[in-house]
């Protein structure tokens, strides 16, 4: 499985909203230049969020963005299966297809993908948006105190 741009952009602006904290929203040119997205496109996925109920808005001059949940309780797998659907390596691991090969039943890889499957799930869903905050600390703290 392929992370799409789309759900990159969208990952990064979820991250930068938990980075920023739940004091004031955020507007979209400031996320799109912290994380380097297309305004224009951080819109459209912010919007796509918005009625996923990952951020909430706020209209006017004092307007922006802001999470509309907690960071701790914000996995990875979440946002992902929202803008992707389903994590899955091929079509015919998915629960529900009618993809499936002529192979299908008979097939050695069909366990590798499965387990390529669930271990790519175990991470986005032990991942959480606050993990994410906190290791951006930690390599700031790291970096800031660096000397030659």
């Amino acid at each position: 499985m392929r992370i799409s741009q789309k759900c990159q952009y969208g990952l990064r602006a979820i991250f930068e909203l938990a980075l920023r904290g739940r004091s004031a929203p955020v507007k979209v040119d400031d996320i799109a230049q912290a994380q380097a997205v297309p305004p224009r496109f951080l819109e459209v996925i912010l919007n796509e969020l918005r009625k996923g109920g990952f951020v909430e808005s706020k209209r006017g001059s004092s307007g922006g963005y802001a999470l509309a949940r907690s960071p701790r309780d914000l996995t990875l797998a979440e946002v992902i299966e929202f803008i992707e659907g389903p994590i899955e390596p091929v079509a015919c691991v998915e629960a529900q297809t009618d993809k499936r090969c002529s192979l299908y039943g008979n097939c050695v890889f069909l366990a590798v993908w499965d387990e390529a499957r669930r271990a790519m799930l175990d991470v986005f869903e032990r991942t959480t948006l606050q993990d994410l905050v906190e290791r951006s600390n930690r390599k700031e703290a790291y970096v800031s105190s660096y000397c030659i």
